[in-house]
């Protein structure tokens, strides 16, 4: 989501080819910062999602944002997944009959595990218990870094503001207006 590299050159610009952390140690593909700007390399293989997500909803209903919210806690902010990632597979697991939506309010789905989902993940007790401990190593040694809600919020400031600027050309009013917002956010985190 918000770690992704996008410049390939990143490895040779910054030195990571050649200390060995091209794929990093979690296998290759995506890379995501840890604390202290280190990389991590792909957090979960294919198809490994469905081992993370199933647990989660099986401790209690959950709507996708709150299993997003969940993964990101549990790996200590080192990595986010995306929604496009999350919600595919939830789709997937409701389809294999292992999840299931749950009426609420507001039209959100809540998801839960069935007993179908409960049986698979028994059945796969391995793979499940392989899945968390990696996670469990990736959050120890990467996830030190900025609480996720702080990165989440900076990358949001970015996002608003190259939404903005790809709109077109602003008036000394609306530049005035923008810096003043970033100064007055800036105080109040130099002050908290």
């Amino acid at each position: 989501m918000f770690f992704k590299r996008h410049d390939r050159d990143h490895g040779r610009r910054f030195g990571h080819e050649e200390s060995g952390h091209r794929h990093g140690r979690f296998g290759g593909g995506r890379h995501w910062r840890g604390g202290g700007g280190r990389r991590v390399g792909r957090i979960f293989e294919h198809g490994d999602l469905r081992f993370v997500i199933l647990p989660l909803i099986a401790e209690k209903p959950r709507y996708g944002y709150e299993i997003i919210k969940a993964i990101e806690d549990r790996l200590g902010g080192a990595y986010s997944p995306s929604p496009g990632v999350v919600y595919p597979t939830l789709t997937m697991l409701e389809e294999l009959g292992y999840a299931t939506v749950m009426p609420s309010e507001g039209g959100k789905k809540l998801y839960t595990i069935t007993p179908e989902g409960s049986a698979f993940l028994e059945a796969n007790r391995a793979s499940v218990d392989a899945v968390t401990a990696r996670i469990d190593e990736v959050s120890a040694a990467y996830g030190s870094g900025p609480a996720p809600a702080i990165l989440r919020s900076m990358e949001n400031l970015k996002l608003a503001l190259h939404l903005r600027l790809g709109r077109g050309p602003l008036s000394e009013e609306q530049v005035r207006a923008i810096a003043d917002a970033i100064d007055a956010a800036a105080i109040a985190v130099e002050r908290s």
